[in-house]
Parts: structure tokens; C-alpha cells; sequence
């Protein structure tokens, strides 16, 4: 079970930080990941990390700005989200997913379990 967690409103050039809680699974053994969707779009890609958290993935649009991160101690893996902008609104998920992550393996369907998300709304 995912629980995700930390969204909220903040303004453009502000900062929010998710959390995503995991339980009932061996965590370490999965990589997770961040997507988002916006009303009226399909789920995109925002961010990954492996198992080991020795490997990261960032979407263009969020690169320099946001950073996945993981806590294998505590079940948790977080985005750090820095210099926000109203085009980042949209309802966040994490999703995990069993084993290695690559960088052709990012789509939503290659995720296995999937939280219920979090909203982020950004003014301008």
C-alpha cells in the first residue's frame, strides 16, 4: 500500500516536498516513482528511482527543479519540488514498481502499485 502525502498550494517560485509512505511489501525491492496528472491530460512522467536510490530519472520539464529521493529505513520515498510553477498543478502519484528501472521502463504501465494521490496547486 502507497500512501502519498505533503501536497498542498503554494505560490510560483515556492517549494513543496511529497512523501510517499509504502507498507505491507519489502520496499528496498522496489523502484518508485512519481507521476502527475493534470485535468484533461494523460498521467505523466515526473520522476524515478532505483531500489538502491544509486539511480534517478527526471522529466525535461521538471529537471533542475524537482528531486526524487528515498529513505529505505522509513519506506519512504520523496519529491522535492523547488521553483514551482502553475503548469505543475496536478494531482500527484506514487507508484512502485518490482525490481530495476531504466530509462525506456517509465511509462505508467510499467508501475505495479500505484497510491491515490496528492494535489498541487501552484498560483502564479
Amino acid at each position: 500500500q502507497l500512501q502519498a502525502s505533503g501536497g498542498g498550494l503554494a505560490q510560483a517560485g515556492g517549494s513543496l516536498r511529497l512523501s510517499c509512505a509504502a507498507s505491507g511489501r519489502t520496499f528496498s525491492s522496489y523502484a518508485m516513482g512519481w507521476f502527475r496528472q493534470a485535468p484533461g491530460n494523460g498521467r505523466e512522467f515526473v520522476a524515478a528511482i532505483s531500489w538502491r536510490g544509486d539511480l534517478t530519472y527526471h522529466a525535461d520539464t521538471v529537471k533542475g527543479r524537482f528531486t526524487i529521493s528515498r529513505d529505505n529505513a522509513k519506506n519512504t520515498v520523496y519529491l522535492q519540488m523547488n521553483s514551482l510553477k502553475p503548469e505543475d498543478s496536478a494531482l500527484y502519484y506514487c507508484a512502485a514498481r518490482y525490481g530495476s528501472i531504466r530509462s525506456t521502463s517509465l511509462a505508467p504501465s510499467d508501475f505495479d502499485s500505484w497510491g491515490q494521490g496528492t494535489q498541487v496547486t501552484v498560483s502564479s
